[in-house]
């Protein structure tokens, strides 16, 4: 009697990110997971009355939906980062001046960090937005103009970069660091394994 013919090989699951940003993928990478990086092009501007929080968790979900179109059963990661303090969102700096007037609204005082993740699978989403609190230390304009001079701030949400150099700014923070760069790492796996796929330390890729 012969033997029965081998099943195949299940194909490891495709891992897209959804995003140009390279602490996103930085924090891909340090997972050990390999991806693509596929960004999406979609209109990012605010709906009427919508919340800040919201609004990055649509977007993240609108991200990852326009790249999956594309990818037919992958796992898309979308992500969106929103900077709010006193009601005011604060956006990337549009000039090294306008982005030293954001840190000194930021000086000396607590701000929101709201982090939108969310994981599609063809026409099929999940999604949650992580929501953290950061307080800076006191200040001086002179600080700021000098952490602006170095250009870590200017492509970011808030001005600044608590990965970076933008880490001697930041006093206290209350919630997930991850989130703060802009990609939940907890709550990002959670959502996967919700989508099937099971973050396993014996199949990661070599460091």
């Amino acid at each position: 009697m012969s033997a029965p013919a081998a099943r195949p090989a299940t194909p490891p699951v495709q891992l897209v990110l959804a995003s140009r940003s390279p602490r996103r993928s930085q924090l891909l990478s340090m997972l050990g997971l390999s991806f693509e990086t596929v960004p999406a092009d979609i209109d990012e501007a605010y709906r009427f009355g919508e919340d800040p929080g919201e609004h990055a968790e649509r977007l993240a979900r609108e991200k990852a939906l326009a790249v999956a179109a594309s990818r037919p059963g992958a796992l898309v990661v979308g992500s969106d980062t929103v900077v709010l303090v006193g009601g005011v969102v604060l956006g990337k700096p549009q000039s090294a001046e306008h982005a030293i007037d954001m840190l000194l609204r930021l000086e000396g005082r607590e701000h929101t960090v709201a982090t939108g993740i969310a994981v599609a699978r063809d026409t099929a989403v999940a999604s949650a937005v992580e929501t953290v609190a950061v307080r800076f230390r006191a200040f001086s304009r002179e600080t700021a103009a000098a952490y602006v001079a170095t250009g870590e701030p200017l492509d970011k949400a808030g001005a600044y970069g608590i990965q970076g150099y933008g880490a001697a700014l930041v006093e206290r923070i209350d919630g997930d660091y991850f989130a703060v760069m802009g990609l939940p790492v907890c709550r990002l796996l959670q959502i996967m394994a919700s989508m099937g796929f099971r973050y396993d330390f014996r199949s990661l890729k070599p460091q």
